[in-house]
């Protein structure tokens, strides 16, 4: 148990671990609603477990329930069914495979912020809908799920990298575009299926993760107000000892580094740009080595 606890510890604190994190806060949420929801059914309370935990926590389709639990817009799309291990299951590992993909082009901690902003308008597109559109007033449901966030994450890496090839189980390599188009033209065909309010959802995710990129493209960073609160926690929850280092050198070791920090500067946002155009264009595989090489090094670039 120590070496579980010791080795989930270094994957947090690792650099550059913002989406393992996410994997992991939601894993975490699972198993513990989990032993809740067996307690409370083995004291013969379920409802207890239902009306003060899960509600809370789970976005209600009613406005009028909404406004009295507004913390459910961030909550929701880090509580799964407990029911459903498939549902986390699938999240988490779609988030994974196109997460990974997503950081490659544009770093860890942009993937963080458009798995919140994924969630937050997939949240929003479904009270919308549910509370505007006629068809789907009078309903009284509830949202759970990272998939809105999920989709935001798939769509985002089409849009960046939409000729970038994954292998597929009994299908070989498939560009990330077509997937991320089955996965929208199935959510389109279930707005009116029993889990109307998910792939509603879905589909806010899928607009974000749309724009969320384009807008990045011309300039226009839609997480710049989230950059501070992640900030926050990552200090606060991954510490770091301010070490001072004091050492001496004379000038012309002065001037061997100063040439070198030329060498090594990060690429400006524009020629990043000019890459991500191409990529859209072409994808990815039409990019020379030293293109790739910028893009990467834009994508360790710090916040």
């Amino acid at each position: 148990m120590n070496g579980f606890i010791s080795d989930l510890k270094y994957t947090w604190n690792k650099p550059g671990s913002g989406l393992l994190r996410l994997i992991i806060i939601n894993v975490i949420i699972y198993v513990v609603m989990s032993i809740l929801l067996l307690a409370f059914k083995f004291s013969d309370h379920p409802e207890i477990f239902k009306y003060y935990i899960y509600d809370n926590l789970s976005l209600a389709s009613n406005f009028n329930e909404f406004v009295f639990t507004p913390w459910t817009l961030v909550t929701y799309f880090f509580v799964h069914s407990m029911e459903g291990f498939f549902h986390i299951l699938m999240n988490m590992l779609v988030l994974y495979w196109f997460g990974m993909i997503f950081t490659e082009f544009l770093g860890d901690k942009k993937a963080v912020i458009l798995y919140i902003l994924g969630g937050l308008s997939g949240g929003i597109f479904y009270l919308l809908i549910y509370n505007l559109v006629p068809y789907y007033q009078g309903a009284n449901v509830q949202l759970v799920g990272a998939s809105a966030s999920v989709f935001a994450i798939v769509v985002g890496a089409a849009t960046i990298a939409p000729d970038y090839r994954i292998n597929l189980l009994f299908i070989g390599p498939v560009k990330i575009k077509w997937l991320a188009a089955v996965y929208i033209f199935l959510s389109l065909i279930g707005i009116t299926g029993s889990n109307a309010g998910g792939e509603l959802a879905h589909l806010g995710g899928v607009i974000m993760g749309f724009a969320y990129v384009k807008m990045l493209q011309k300039g226009t960073d839609l997480g710049k107000p989230f950059y501070a609160i992640e900030n926050f926690f990552d200090n606060l929850l991954s510490p770091k000892k301010n070490l001072k280092v004091v050492y001496r050198r004379d000038k012309k070791s002065k001037s061997k580094t100063k040439a070198g920090k030329e060498n090594t500067d990060q690429p400006t946002q524009s020629r990043v740009d000019e890459i991500l155009d191409k990529i859209s264009d072409k994808g990815y595989e039409g990019l020379t080595q030293e293109e790739k090489q910028i893009l990467f090094k834009a994508s360790q670039r710090k916040h």
